[in-house]
This record gives C-alpha cells, sequence and structure tokens, in this order.
C-alpha cells in the first residue's frame, strides 16, 4: 500500500548571508508580513497558510526554496521513494536523533523535507 503523502506548511528559504539581512526586511517591512514571535530567534512569518522561514547559511551563492512533505508512514514513504529513484539526501542538514524524517531531492533538484509530524518545525 502506497504511504499517503501531502503538502505540509512549512517553506524554507535559504539565503547566502550577503542577502540575509534584505531579505528579512523584504519580508518583514516591504511586505508587513507577520512574524513569527513565539521561534525567536528562528526568523518565520506567516505565509497565508504557510510559513515561510528564513535561515542564513554561509557557503551558499544563490537562495533556495525548501518544500515540507508530510506522511503518514515515513517508513513506508521511504521505500516507496527509493523504488521511484528518489535520491535521499539526509546529508544536507542534520534532522536530530528523534526526528521523524528525512530529506530528499526531486528531479528538479528541490529538496523536500518527508516528515512523519506534521507542523513540526
Amino acid at each position: 500500500m502506497m504511504p499517503k503523502f501531502e503538502g505540509g506548511r512549512n517553506i524554507a528559504m535559504k539565503v547566502p548571508p550577503h542577502q540575509y539581512e534584505a531579505t528579512v526586511r523584504f519580508y518583514k517591512d516591504v511586505l508587513g508580513l507577520e512574524q513569527i514571535e513565539e521561534l525567536l530567534p528562528a526568523v518565520g512569518f506567516r505565509f497565508g497558510s504557510n510559513q515561510l522561514w528564513i535561515d542564513r547559511v554561509p557557503g551558499m551563492s544563490q537562495a533556495e526554496l525548501w518544500l515540507e512533505i508530510v506522511t503518514d508512514d515515513t517508513n513506508k514513504a521511504a521505500e516507496h521513494l527509493a523504488a521511484a529513484g528518489i535520491v535521499r539526501c539526509d546529508e544536507i542538514e542534520n534532522l536530530g536523533r528523534n526526528f521523524d524524517g528525512f530529506w530528499i531531492s526531486s528531479p528538479a533538484s528541490i529538496v523536500h523535507l518527508v516528515d512523519g509530524k506534521p507542523g513540526s518545525w
């Protein structure tokens, strides 16, 4: 049986240090989006029904968007995705020992967090 997948509410924007402050100002001051205060020092904004997280990442030359996919069974999801030839890329960011999820890359090189706990960021 195929695991159930659906889009999660979290979008991560990984931004190089030289673009970080201007990017945060854009969402906060120019667009006036509501900042997610309860998870400071993380920088996040309410983005409609989603949450947009902005992370400063040294060594990057351009920004990337990372998306969250939630599933009802991460073990079945891992098997299904591997059988479909989808590349797992857990080395890109440590999720911690107790996190029920993993990283994949889509065929277009978009990073996705496959998360067994909806809204856990």
